[in-house]
């Protein structure tokens, strides 16, 4: 048979290095789908087509491959509300750096503008959320802007959507596609000027205090070596976690509603806070000292706090070059101060929930995510669920510099855990990927259990199940208002799992949680553990401010005055303990 637009897009994202597409099959889409099949899968040199049960799984799977590969994916949609679907997905991996190429098939062409059956405007409504979003209208058109979503995905990196009517892309090949070279990305070095202006700044104070993020990844032992020469200490962005936490004996933790120990206050007891390759969100968490700030997107230097020292490079390029400009630190005393004051709040706070606690009913989310901790592999992957999850990965997860953590941690969506896990395993086939779920989360796309089960991927869902949107709770309390519409019934997930082909085992007491989990990751094949948790652990910050304590307080008092005497005890037992004193 004649080659077709759809069999020429597939070559060219074979071209490119593209070995998965996730979604699901369609009308508009039948035309790719086929040209997929007709390559022969993975094992004969081609793409594998990833059937999943929602778009938006795919999205997010394909996110999560690309991410911890570094390699092109795909997913794609059918037309209408079959690539609606795949937007939530599209915006965190977008969000996230991913290099992504998402497949959104269109109408026929002489029905478009018409009202038309399933007519949406994929081009428009996909641009906010991408790098790159064109409507193919001609075969000739076809392989040049197929080549340049490839280009603009990859050097985003980011989303680049292509929409494709499905007449169009069933019709003969009208123009030759480019040849795809990849491109070696460059080094962005900052002008010497700009090196000087810093090292003075750093050398002319006694208090400096480093803030890093996801920039500085492959860049460790520099910030440790910067570290150690100006006498900082090294706080985080939650992104920034898994790239500088291990090996770091100047680790003083993470700032933010999710974090732990004494970043908050080492940074506003600093004279200097310098910013290393982070775009950290929240300003209520940034200090009112003299900034400097270190990225090479120049766009998003000073978008947060004022910065006075605006440095535009990469990371490693930059501590090169500051290094030997500085004077080394006399004076340790701030150093030394803040990484006690870390010390005992991680003592004090972060670790209480981790103490005593192996009888306690219901079980304690730390402790649950403790004892993940130490049974989990060396180089597992683990994705976390928006809210409560992350609140406990970041806490209790050591990355050790070989594991992987994965998150919405931008984009800031419920119910990615699953999918991005299930992108993670198809990545890293003999990798022990572990997602920490929430039962919000999973119940959102617990169809994608059934993805798993059909390809009899090896990973693991952790399920901390405590019948509660935990983050929301925390949210309401602290805004002064009572819980509400955050509780669902006690569901028994292990029970769901089983019915689905999964090995599953229901954790109600906390003994029984480390082999429950060594037993869960020996199995080949799905595997759950459903542990039911405390609904009322919550996630106490390091920084607490006297507005946050007010809220709490009045919410508790609506709560025993509309007859919640008990709730309001018991999760004063459940919390107060975790206060940082």
């Amino acid at each position: 048979m004649a080659e077709t637009v759809a069999d020429q897009l597939v070559a060219q994202l074979r071209e490119a290095g593209v070995r998965r597409i996730y979604g699901i099959v369609g009308d508009s889409l039948n035309p790719v789908v086929d040209a997929v099949r007709r390559t022969g899968g993975s094992k004969k040199g081609g793409i594998d087509w990833i059937h999943v049960r929602h778009e938006e799984g795919a999205a997010f799977a394909a996110g999560a491959d690309a991410q911890l590969t570094g390699e092109l994916v795909a997913c794609a949609g059918s037309c209408g509300p079959g690539n609606l679907h795949l937007i939530n997905g599209l915006y965190d991996a977008n969000r996230s750096g991913a290099p992504v190429v998402a497949i959104a098939s269109h109408i026929p062409t002489a029905q478009i503008g018409e009202g038309y059956f399933q007519e949406t405007h994929p081009d428009r409504l996909f641009t906010e959320c991408s790098v790159y979003s064109e409507l193919i209208s001609t075969p000739t058109q076809a392989p040049r802007v197929v080549a340049s979503a490839i280009r603009h995905a990859v050097a985003g990196p980011g989303v680049a959507v292509v929409t494709l009517p499905g007449d169009v892309a069933d019709e003969p090949v009208a123009a030759k596609a480019p040849a795809y070279v990849a491109v070696q990305p460059g080094v962005l070095t900052p002008p010497p000027e700009a090196l000087q202006a810093l090292a003075d700044a750093i050398n002319s104070v006694d208090r400096v205090a480093l803030f890093v993020g996801a920039g500085i990844a492959g860049e460790h032992d520099a910030v440790v070596a910067l570290a150690d020469i100006i006498g900082a200490p090294i706080g985080h962005s939650l992104r920034g976690k898994e790239h500088i936490q291990f090996d770091n004996p100047f680790d003083v933790g993470m700032t933010g509603l999710l974090g732990y120990g004494a970043a908050a206050a080492g940074m506003d007891d600093a004279q200097l806070l310098v910013m290393l390759g982070t775009d950290f969100p929240y300003d209520q968490f940034l200090p009112d000292v003299t900034t400097a700030q270190v990225d090479r997107d120049a766009s998003v230097i000073g978008r947060r706090t004022s910065v006075d020292l605006p440095v535009h490079g990469d990371v490693g390029p930059t501590l090169r070059g500051l290094l030997p400009l500085l004077k080394p630190k006399k004076s340790r005393r701030f150093l030394e101060k803040t990484l006690k004051r870390h010390d005992d709040l991680m003592n004090k706070a972060v670790g209480a929930y981790t103490r005593k606690v192996e009888k306690i009913k219901p079980i304690h989310p730390e402790y649950a995510a403790s004892v993940l901790d130490k049974v989990a592999a060396k180089d597992a992957v683990f994705t976390a669920d928006t809210g409560m999850c992350n609140v406990w990965s970041a806490r209790y997860i050591n990355p050790l510099g070989s594991r992987k953590i994965l998150g919405s941690f931008l984009h800031g969506s419920m119910a990615n855990a699953l999918p991005q896990a299930i992108g993670a395993q198809f990545a890293e086939p003999d990798r022990q990927v572990i997602s920490m779920s929430g039962d919000g989360g999973l119940s959102m796309l617990l169809g994608e259990m059934l993805t798993v089960a059909m390809y009899q991927l090896p990973l693991n869902v952790v399920l901390f199940n405590n019948s509660t949107l935990g983050m929301v709770k925390l949210e309401m309390l602290v805004d002064k208002l009572p819980d509400f519409g955050v509780d669902v019934p006690p569901v028994d997930y292990a029970a769901i799992a089983r019915a689905m082909g999964w090995h599953s085992v229901r954790v109600e007491d906390p003994r029984e949680l480390e082999q429950a989990y060594a037993e869960a990751f020996a199995h080949r094949g799905p595997s759950l553990v459903d542990v039911v948790t405390d609904p009322m652990a919550l996630s106490i910050p390091p920084k607490i401010t006297s507005a946050q304590v007010f809220g709490f307080a009045t919410a508790m008092s609506k709560i025993v005055l509309n007859g919640g005497a008990g709730e309001a005890v018991s999760m004063a037992r459940s919390n107060l303990r975790n206060v940082p004193r």
